[in-house]
């Protein structure tokens, strides 16, 4: 008997039956396609038998199984992944979408198990079902596939939802994920609005539960500190603000803004840390047109006294950056990249700054907002004038002691995930 509140499925909408059946006549074209998509992201050709629902091993052990489409969802479940492990003493499995959360997850959680997660089609979720004796099955803020949450219902599989976000997708097809969230027996929401929406699709409200962002319990980014100890050396007392993880949309923007920052503030310094290092040269090209002094971090060169652009085009290295500057502004906010992860700066006491186009961190934004650790720039021509603002009165210091406050406040996510993951393997 199921001792917690599960929804009886619900008459399966049309899109559905739809995707049922494309996925019977096509299964073999879908097999193609996605052996092309794992060629591109450059993916071991030997392991694409995983994404046909191969690879499990002869053990028939149980396993807690986290499926986390890419990278940054699976950064999110690392330190609960293996607190589960050691308190359940249970194996877990990990299963991703993409290459590189496929290298993550070897480099980083060696007491899990990885496999590239099955297309959903009735051949490759059958082997994959029948390969693991999976207890828990545990999704990372989305990616639901209907076959697949139909074989773990069909095998009376427990089903979590972890870390849901809002979703212009789930807003538009409410029917198709109200029956495809029917089952799930925990959904974990980092907002009031969040957990609204899921009440709206019919979810019982004894299994939406609003809990911190996962994201607050990735461990801080890295710092080195012999990096550190010189570029503080060079900058000395000078002004200094960071631009973070910018995009093409950005880097405009922050040059400009730079330009307002020096009539101001004659001496102050930019360091500029692109998403993609390639963009070093045509940013070095961007502010010497604008007789900007520059130098290049990955060509070894240091801050004098003459840069006034410092371009950190090296991997690994912002956590030091973020260190470093009490002010930064966070890049994929001006273009429609949707932003990047605010709580990185916020770890490190740094006043966050950004622009409108966040909607992949609008929980986080907002939550840091109520905080007073955030200042929104509605449009390009404003972000040197904020920064100005920033570099010449407290508020600053304000904004980032705010932000730091934040993300301590919410350390103890890991553990009450963990308990409520715990809830449910024990009511198996």
């Amino acid at each position: 008997m199921r001792l917690y509140n599960v929804m009886e499925p619900k008459r399966t909408p049309p899109l559905l039956r739809a995707w049922m059946l494309f996925t019977w006549c096509f299964a073999f074209l879908i097999s193609v396609v996605s052996w092309a998509l794992h060629r591109r992201m450059g993916a071991d050709p030997k392991r694409f038998s995983e994404r046909l629902g191969r690879g499990a091993p002869q053990s028939k052990d149980t396993v807690v199984w986290f499926h986390a489409a890419s990278l940054g969802e699976v950064m999110q479940i690392a330190p609960l992944a293996q607190h589960l492990a050691q308190s359940e003493q249970t194996q877990v499995l990990v299963t991703t979408t993409t290459a590189t959360g496929a290298d993550w997850v070897a480099k980083q959680m060696p007491f899990a198990t990885h496999r590239f997660a099955p297309i959903d089609t009735p051949a490759a979720i059958r082997r994959f079902l029948d390969g693991w004796s999976i207890s828990a099955a545990i999704f990372v803020e989305g990616d639901l596939w209907p076959r697949l949450l139909e074989g773990l219902r069909k095998r009376d599989v427990p089903r979590v939802l972890l870390n849901a976000r809002h979703s212009r997708t789930r807003a538009r097809f409410p029917a198709v994920f109200g029956v495809l969230l029917s089952g799930f027996s925990v959904v974990t929401c980092r907002s009031e609005p969040v957990a609204k929406g899921m009440l709206a699709l019919g979810l019982s409200a004894d299994n939406v539960h609003v809990m911190p962002d996962l994201r607050l319990t990735v461990p801080k980014l890295a710092v080195s500190s012999d990096a550190l100890s010189t570029l503080t050396r060079a900058v000395g007392t000078r002004p200094v603000w960071l631009a973070a993880s910018t995009h093409p949309a950005d880097e405009e923007a922050v040059l400009t803004a730079q330009q307002t920052v020096l009539e101001v503030c004659p001496d102050a310094l930019l360091i500029l840390a692109p998403r993609h290092p390639n963009r070093a040269l045509p940013l070095l090209k961007q502010a010497q047109s604008l007789a900007l002094g520059t130098a290049q971090r990955s060509l070894g060169q240091g801050v004098s006294d003459a840069t006034q652009i410092y371009i950190a085009d090296t991997f690994g290295e912002l956590g030091t950056f973020f260190k470093l500057a009490p002010i930064a502004f966070l890049g994929g906010s001006f273009g429609q990249e949707g932003g990047h992860n605010p709580y990185e700066p916020a770890h490190f006491e740094t006043a966050i700054v950004h622009g409108p186009h966040v909607k992949n961190f609008v929980d986080a934004y907002e939550a840091l907002h109520l905080s007073n650790a955030t200042v929104q720039v509605q449009g390009p021509e404003s972000l040197g004038q904020v920064i100005v603002s920033l570099l010449q009165d407290d508020q600053a210091k304000a904004m980032g002691q705010a932000g730091l406050a934040f993300v301590e406040n919410a350390k103890q996510g890991t553990l009450s995930y963990a308990n409520l993951i715990a809830t449910v393997l024990k009511r198996t």
